[in-house]
């Protein structure tokens, strides 16, 4: 999504400790949501675990390069990123993503390849596209990154980053999947729900007006593999750092048949060139 969104969720969320190369941090974001990323995963920004995504401010991620962040005012421990196992290009991640969402109509979309080789040119792959399931216009997102092992407290690993959100009806569910073979060695999930208020921390709009964003991040413990979806019930412009008017209710797809597409089928060749 808008850049303009993930950046104030990612201001949201920045570092304490770190001495980013501004520059170098904000071309990265704009490259990898040019939008949205929406919250996890930050191109140089985000360790965390979550996907590293502290610029995406508003729900996705921007592939995080450094290690070592730390969220503002959290006692989480970053988490690094390790190099993906092979490429994964920005067309790839769109049509996985379309791939999703069968009988669908699409909007506008936007991907990003990951870079094995570069580190400088990004380890974070990125697709993103406008969904219409019938039932209204809704933004969706998908991240795919590799964390280093051992696996460490971070964001998109718990519920930490939630403290101090559950007056304003936000959620987060932290949950396990067993070894099988599609998920070797176990999964953790991470199940979120935001409001996302415009103006920021605006209370007195009416919440048929406000858009949610819902979080679904999966992280294999045996590679560090993490795949990160991104709901809205919202599309369109994000541009301007605002947030569009919600057109449906829901997410086109539950936490759980989120987590469902995450770990099938669709996206297993990502998971496995990731991690």
């Amino acid at each position: 999504m808008p850049f303009e969104a993930d950046l104030a969720h990612a201001l949201d969320r920045t570092t304490d400790s770190l001495e980013p190369d501004l520059t170098t941090l904000m071309d990265r974001a704009v490259a990898r949501g040019r939008s949205r990323s929406r919250r996890r995963r930050s191109a140089g920004v985000v360790a965390g675990a979550g996907a590293c995504a502290a610029i995406a401010a508003a729900g996705l991620v921007l592939p995080g390069v450094l290690a070592g962040v730390r969220s503002a005012g959290s006692d989480m421990e970053a988490v690094a990123l390790a190099m993906p196992r092979s490429a994964i290009t920005g067309t790839q991640m769109i049509d996985a993503v379309k791939k999703t969402f069968p009988g669908s109509r699409f909007g506008q979309e936007h991907g990003q390849s990951n870079d094995p080789s570069n580190p400088n040119g990004g380890w974070v792959a990125n697709g993103e596209v406008d969904v219409n399931d019938g039932r209204g216009a809704a933004n969706v997102g998908v991240s795919a990154l590799r964390l280093k092992l051992p696996l460490r407290d971070g964001d998109g690993l718990n519920c930490d980053n939630m403290v101090g959100r559950a007056d304003a009806g936000d959620t987060c569910e932290l949950s396990e999947l067993p070894s099988s073979a599609a998920l070797p060695g176990g999964a953790l999930v991470v199940s979120e729900k935001i409001a996302e208020r415009q103006p920021m921390g605006a209370g007195s709009v009416p919440d048929s007006e406000i858009a949610h964003r819902w979080t679904t991040t999966v992280t294999l413990k045996s590679t560090g593999a993490q795949l990160q979806m991104v709901q809205w019930n919202t599309a369109g412009d994000f541009g301007g750092g605002n947030t569009p008017k919600p057109t449906r209710d829901t997410p086109p797809l539950s936490q759980k048949q989120a987590v469902a597409a995450l770990t099938g089928p669709t996206w297993a060749p990502v998971l496995g060139a990731v991690g």
